[in-house]
């Protein structure tokens, strides 16, 4: 069963990512330390008790649907209600509307909890979260004072509705629309896919965000509005009452995330009085509706990178518990009687060391995005963007880097389990299905990895990523120059990770600046898999300096000397591999 680490995500928002700092500087209000470790307690507590029970109902129960109605796995409802009875829904809320406006990073902390205890229960309210954020900056006052209490509190769940059959990645396709009314409703048609929790029993309303097209809008996606859309629209007093014309007409059976509805959602199929439509209300200026959903859209990255830390650590604690508890063979030394427990065979040690370092290298990079988000968020003028710059640079990180290790742990996971793990009594396989969904959704990871190279590697003329890089050399600096007993090597392993990220990086600069947009291209994906091993090594590594802990030091070590030495293939991949996929291209379809 999952426990929540919560000392271990303590240590890493305090001394990898910078909230003890932060605090002794009281950059984040009159938030306290005590504070901070009362809520990870807490957090840690229901995620445990609460949540994780809830995960093998869920995998085996799906979520039904009949007559439009989706039935939800049974005690989720209740859970739920014990959930938002908790405050949870509302950690970072705003306070006007019953928030506690509390730093992203214990947010991000929290959602680990959620998502590695239960994942598929976590998605719900992870897309209220950015439902709450995308109204809160961009709606108006009337849409904001009818729905974001309730969306805050948890009473109602928020909804992304982007994708459509013809349009998945590709905003440009969208083909759902919206026509004006003159009491200044829209009417939404169209059809919507893959709309996670778009329908379901936990709450008695759900609010959707909408994308559409107005009729005389531009093309592409100049061209897209945002629109709110109840489920039931509200009477005088403001609680749900007529339901409106939007309806789950299809549930995907998919690979994982079972308890997670996911929806086919079809808008204004029927009518309400004469006319035809769901109704909905612009949020933020007609075609102006991407930048509103990319609110929405960069809380929903970082916290989908966290979904891959919370499987991968999730993952890791059933194998070491299987690994302790399993014996087979003998292993070197051991002279008692009978068979050894496998943790106690090197290839099992290397899978287990390797599950943990992973994980931890992946929840600092997200720590240190948050951080970064937070500081942006309390700082003005220069500093403020220099820290929006920061996160900006880090969220396709977080994002992508993260939910490959989710995948690459949790797959790791079955292995150390054997035959054990390939079928589903032993839940190992649940963590390795659930885990697959994210590097896909929320932008696939090959779109961040476009992302990072050509929009984040330019920010301020390439000053952010360059004084980034600086950052991590002044750490792995201080690493060869401490006395710390047990490092070995690592120091100088950290350093030829951060030169092969700076090579790559200057290279990748060069032929965006040339016009080499193809070639650049070509090598996004073994970049972003460069950065987040030699960002995540050097965390490691600042995690080590700032503790007494000798096995802090011994997984820094380990992972410098073992897991760092793939930066440099990764780096001849980025530099010298784009011209051998370019011209292999023809090798995809030959006989």
């Amino acid at each position: 069963m999952y426990r929540a680490p919560v000392s271990e995500i303590a240590f890493s928002l305090k001394h990898v990512a910078g909230l003890k700092e932060a605090l002794d500087e009281e950059r984040l209000g009159d938030l306290s330390e005590d504070l901070v470790d009362a809520i990870l307690e807490e957090a840690g507590r229901f995620a445990t008790d609460q949540l994780a029970p809830t995960a093998e109902i869920g995998d085996k129960h799906g979520t039904p649907l009949k007559d439009g109605v989706v039935t939800m796995p049974p005690g989720w409802k209740d859970v739920y209600h014990r959930w938002i009875e908790g405050g949870w829904n509302a950690l970072s809320g705003p306070e006007a509307y019953g928030g506690q406006q509390l730093p992203t990073m214990l947010s991000v902390a929290a959602s680990e909890m959620w998502a590695a205890a239960n994942m598929a229960f976590g998605l719900g309210p992870l897309l209220t979260v950015g439902a709450v954020e995308a109204l809160d900056k961009h709606g108006s006052q009337e849409l904001k004072d009818h729905y974001l209490a309730k969306l805050v509190s948890g009473e109602w769940m928020g909804t992304m509705n982007l994708t459509e059959p013809q349009a998945g990645s590709d905003l440009n396709a969208l083909k759902a629309r919206a026509e004006r009314r003159d009491d200044g409703s829209y009417r939404i048609f169209g059809q919507k896919i893959y709309i996670t929790f778009g329908e379901h029993d936990l709450t008695d309303n759900i609010i959707h965000l909408v994308l559409a097209r107005l009729p005389d809008a531009p093309a592409g996606t100049r061209g897209i509005s945002l629109f709110l859309v109840p489920k039931f629209l509200l009477d005088e007093n403001g609680a749900p009452c007529v339901r409106n014309d939007v309806f789950c007409n299809g549930i995907e059976h998919k690979l994982g995330i079972h308890g997670s509805p996911t929806c086919t959602m079809i808008y204004g199929d029927g009518k309400h009085g004469d006319e035809a439509g769901a109704i909905g209300w612009l949020i933020g200026e007609e075609n102006r509706g991407l930048a509103c959903m990319f609110t929405m859209m960069n809380n929903a990255r970082l916290n989908v990178g966290v979904q891959g830390v919370a499987v991968a650590d999730a993952a890791y604690q059933k194998a070491l518990a299987y690994a302790m508890e399993r014996r087979q063979g003998k292993a070197p030394g051991d002279t008692g009687e009978g068979m050894s427990p496998i943790i106690e065979h090197p290839d099992v040690q290397r899978d287990l060391l390797t599950m943990k370092a992973l994980t931890q290298a992946a929840r600092a990079i997200c720590h240190a995005c948050a951080h970064a988000i937070d500081h942006a968020h309390a700082a003005d003028g220069d500093d403020a963007r220099h820290w929006q710059e920061r996160a900006n640079l880090l969220t396709p990180v977080a994002k992508a880097f993260s939910t490959d290790v989710g995948c690459q742990v949790a797959s790791i996971g079955v292995q150390v389990h054997g035959g054990m793990g390939f079928v589903e009594e032993t839940g190992a396989a649940r963590y390795m299905r659930d885990a697959r969904i994210a590097p896909i959704y929320e932008g696939t990871n090959g779109i961040q990895a476009i992302d990072l190279v050509m929009r984040k590697l330019p920010l301020s003329g390439g000053q952010q990523v360059a004084g980034y890089i600086a950052e991590l050399r002044d750490i792995a600096n201080a690493v060869t120059v401490s006395n710390r007993e047990g490092l070995g090597t690592t120091g100088e392993r950290l350093s030829r990770a951060i030169d092969d990220l700076e090579a790559a990086t200057t290279w990748l600069g060069e032929a965006i600046q040339a016009g080499r947009q193809q070639e650049a291209l070509a090598s996004a994906q073994p970049y972003l898999r460069l950065f987040g091993l030699a960002a995540g090594g050097v965390y490691l590594a600042k995690g080590a300096l700032a503790s007494d802990e000798d096995a802090r030091v011994a997984l820094c070590r380990f992972a410098a000397e073992n897991l760092l030495n793939e930066t440099a293939a990764l780096k001849i991949s980025v530099i010298e591999g784009a011209g051998s996929l370019i011209a292999a291209r023809g090798a995809l379809t030959a006989a």
